[in-house]
């Protein structure tokens, strides 16, 4: 059966099953929503400051009550903040916000930018214990492959869309090879979410094991080794999203679901120039 954890390639064990908190911008319901989730058995919390969120979602770790070291806290540095000093300031911050004296990982959000001076400055906070991992998130292969040959600590995770529809296989043959773990940002595939669960061969596994397609999806990418973040302000949904141990699709149907992939990213083309573009005029919550 599939572990509940995946080593990274510093030692350091990670939830594979963590709870994403995009999208959840009100102050009280971010809160209750990261609470509950921690109560209902997510031990992996999954942050960022251009959520603009980090300071509610601290406020609902407190509030659960559990232990630090039983947490595993993932925050990131926006792409507009990669000087190095910026680097230092962001963590530094996001450590206040979010109640920590130690952030289990870190992700350079998005190959835009000084990313040299980034992730430098990341293995430098790495070194000092600040960070217990650093990664980062949406790079293209020949990205990753540049940041690990021309720097220290090669990327312990890659975050990148990953769903029934984008499943990533040739970046993943890389990330492989150099030894960089796969974890799946938008799983359930936001806009795309209904065109892919209305797939007849999702929901033929599905209806044979008894399950529902997005347990099915989880289920999929957990067999496959990819860490996944789904997110619900719904605690019914939350406990149907761990749900997902207790079976195991054959081989055959591994293949069918296989065959939903398009090929290519389906919510954000973090390649394109056009998202480069309209990336930098994004929000950054300072």
């Amino acid at each position: 059966m599939v572990k509940k954890t995946i080593t990274l390639n510093n030692g350091v064990e990670m939830p594979m099953i963590g709870f994403g908190t995009y999208q959840i911008t009100d102050p009280e319901v971010c809160a209750e929503t990261v609470c509950n989730a921690i109560n209902v058995g997510y031990h992996l919390i999954d942050a960022a400051p251009a959520y603009g969120n980090e300071l509610y979602v601290g406020e609902g770790i407190k509030r659960s009550g559990i232990k630090r070291e039983d947490l595993f806290v993932t925050s990131k540095v926006w792409f507009t903040q990669f000087e190095p000093e910026q680097v230092r300031k962001s963590v530094m911050t996001s450590l206040e916000r979010l109640g920590l004296d130690y952030l289990d990982l870190v992700l350079l959000h998005w190959p835009f930018g000084n990313v040299y001076g980034a992730w430098r400055t990341l293995e430098e906070l790495y070194a000092e214990g600040k960070i217990r991992a650093i990664g980062v998130s949406n790079f293209a292969a020949s990205q990753l492959v540049d940041l690990i040959t021309y720097n220290k600590v090669v990327p312990a995770v890659n975050q990148i869309e990953t769903n029934l529809l984008c499943q990533q296989f040739d970046l993943r043959k890389w990330m492989d090879k150099y030894g960089v773990a796969h974890q799946a940002y938008a799983p359930f595939g936001q806009g795309i979410a209904n065109e892919m669960f209305s797939d007849p061969r999702v929901i033929e596994v599905a209806e044979k094991y008894g399950k529902s397609t997005r347990q099915v999806a989880l289920r999929y990418m957990l067999q496959r080794g990819i860490g996944v973040v789904p997110k619900s302000n719904h605690v019914e949904r939350m406990k149907a999203n761990l749900d997902i141990f207790d079976f195991e699709l054959s081989d055959e149907d591994m293949e069918k679901l296989h065959s939903m992939d398009r090929g290519q990213n389906l919510i954000f083309h973090s390649q394109a120039p056009e998202t480069v573009e309209i990336a930098t005029t994004w929000p950054y919550y300072d």
